[in-house]
């Protein structure tokens, strides 16, 4: 067993070098630039929207507010008319890019700790490289890789973006496994 006081090392590395490879591959590489698409006639659908007062949430579209409302034939009716989606409201402004990346730093950081956890109630120290590297790296891929799933399971995101994003999960995955592996104690 190894405790979380040994692990801080590969901990704070790993979501440092989580942040470094999201950072180029959404700024540098641009791999995501496909990820959203412009709403036709946008002046005149963010006018329409604006008149709503939208406070900042998620909406679904049409709402049904109890599922028992699903086999009603005036919500069948919305529903096959269309539009069916989801909306995602931010507060108004420019986006708050600090506040995000801070965010996304601290989660990175949460999951190299729950990684550092897992790994050091799994292993001893003097493990080997490689098989630290195959249990970290397998706790970071499920965790920043295959979660993406749910966003087209649930949230009706393209199978592309899904993809894009495990994509992402699996260099995730690769930079925390070689940190833990490389700093693991001996």
């Amino acid at each position: 067993m190894v405790s979380i006081a040994s692990l801080w090392m590969p901990i704070v590395l790993s979501a440092v070098l989580v942040f470094v490879v999201s950072s180029l591959m959404h700024m540098v590489l641009k791999f995501h630039s496909k990820d959203y698409k412009r709403l036709p006639n946008e002046a005149e659908t963010l006018a329409a929207l604006r008149k709503s007062s939208l406070a900042p949430g998620i909406y679904h579209f049409p709402h049904c507010a109890d599922m028992k409302d699903m086999g009603k034939p005036e919500m069948k009716a919305k529903l096959e008319q269309g539009p069916v989606g989801l909306l995602t409201v931010f507060p108004s402004g420019p986006p708050a890019m600090g506040k995000f990346l801070a965010i996304w730093f601290g989660y990175s950081l949460l999951v190299s700790f729950f990684i550092a956890y897992i790994s050091g109630r799994t292993l001893d120290a003097g493990t080997d490289y490689l098989a630290v590297f195959r249990l970290a790296g397998t706790i970071a891929f499920m965790t920043y890789g295959l979660s993406e799933i749910v966003q087209s399971v649930w949230r009706g995101a393209p199978w592309s973006n899904t993809f894009r994003g495990i994509f992402d999960g699996l260099l995730y995955a690769l930079v925390t496994a070689g940190a833990f592996g490389w700093l693991w104690p001996r």
